[in-house]
């Protein structure tokens, strides 16, 4: 990769049902094996779900999930003199949504059930409560960064 100058980041087209990148791109995180479709019908048939269970609207419970779920501080090994220390840094947005999405999607595939929908439906409930494995993880990190922060002045 060229040290010139940095690639321009692509950003995904908006979902056509909510117009929102946000969306586009947590169903892009879904994706399997290049099946959109089936990535776009699970996630909208979730939130038809959210909004049964919890009679709010099912993209503000999503926005509300992703913000709870979302990592301020995160560590990263840095090697400095023979020994490797886990610095503390901030997690840019971008980064941040990331990180909290690939998490509501992974804790939902682990939780026991039966279909995929009916798991991601109540991880996105239980996020937007601030529960559920998602949020869980976010603190662990936090507490991580937080059990770290001797060696913030590592950081680069």
């Amino acid at each position: 990769m060229s040290r010139r100058s940095k690639p321009e980041r692509r950003v995904p087209s908006a979902d056509p049902i909510y117009n929102s990148v946000d969306v586009s791109k947590f169903i892009n995180r879904i994706l399997r094996r290049g099946k959109k479709s089936l990535a776009e019908r699970i996630f909208y048939s979730t939130i038809k779900n959210i909004e049964e269970k919890t009679n709010e609207k099912g993209l503000e419970v999503f926005q509300k999930a992703i913000t709870n779920a979302t990592p301020l501080l995160e560590v990263k090994a840095r090697r400095i003199g023979g020994s490797t220390y886990q610095v503390p840094i901030d997690v840019k947005p971008d980064r941040g949504f990331a990180l909290s999405s690939s998490w509501i999607i992974e804790a939902a595939k682990k939780r026991s059930g039966k279909s995929f929908r009916d798991k991601l439906t109540n991880e996105l409930i239980d996020a937007s409560n601030g529960t559920g494995a998602a949020c869980k993880k976010r603190e662990d990190t936090h507490r991580m960064a937080e059990a770290n922060k001797a060696f913030a002045h590592y950081r680069y």
